[in-house]
């Protein structure tokens, strides 16, 4: 256990520097055109990767290394979905990095950055568990890994503005073990110890953040 909290931290730094820099890179850009590799995606996820309520969630502010992986896990079927492992089969070799490129490069919204720590006092329970966690049954914050204010980075997807009802289905999916892949079935060991509450108010509390 200590092992995997210690590549927790790493991570963590890993994904703030990621965060910072794509901060700092961030320009106004004209909208690309949908490579054909793409344009089958687009049913689902929108053309520009902003996702349509309860058929596919948003892809736009996913880093492309984190979709490439999505796509390499359904491939192996550590991730469950029939929609998606059909979909995900259509897309292969150099087609991989095609897509992940695209939508990883759509704009999403700015929002303020909040820091873990930047407030002390929260009484808002599902902020609480996102900003600073609760070590009494070992969940860390969840912006230690997603980044301030949850908007994601490298391997660590974004959550803030995600779709309530994906959020849900994926920490229910980590919970149940139909989903894995990641180090150390770190995300399956936290889901295991929310409350069904929690994975709600958590599933909604990152939606609004806009």
């Amino acid at each position: 256990m200590k092992t995997s909290f210690y590549k927790l931290a790493a991570l963590a730094g890993i994904t703030m520097l990621t965060v910072m820099t794509a901060e700092a890179a961030e320009t106004t850009s004209p909208q690309l055109p949908v490579p054909a590799a793409a344009q089958l995606c687009t049913s689902c996820h929108g053309a520009q990767g902003q996702g349509i309520d309860i058929i596919g969630p948003r892809l736009a502010g996913l880093s492309a290394d984190y979709i490439s992986n999505q796509l390499a896990l359904f491939h192996a079927g550590k991730r469950q979905n029939p929609t998606m492992l059909a979909m995900a089969a259509t897309v292969q070799g150099d087609n991989i990095a095609v897509v992940a490129q695209y939508f990883s490069q759509q704009p999403v919204a700015d929002i303020p950055l909040q820091f873990r720590g930047d407030k002390v006092g929260i009484s808002d329970p599902f902020e609480t568990l996102a900003f600073q966690g609760d070590w009494s049954r070992t969940i860390p914050a969840c912006v230690s890994c997603h980044g301030p204010s949850a908007v994601g980075g490298g391997q660590f997807p974004r959550l803030a503005g995600q779709q309530a009802s994906y959020l849900k289905t994926q920490l229910l999916a980590w919970q149940e073990g139909s989903r894995t892949g990641d180090a150390d079935n770190m995300m399956g060991n936290i889901a295991l110890k929310l409350t069904a509450a929690e994975i709600d108010g958590l599933s909604q509390f990152f939606a609004n953040i806009k």
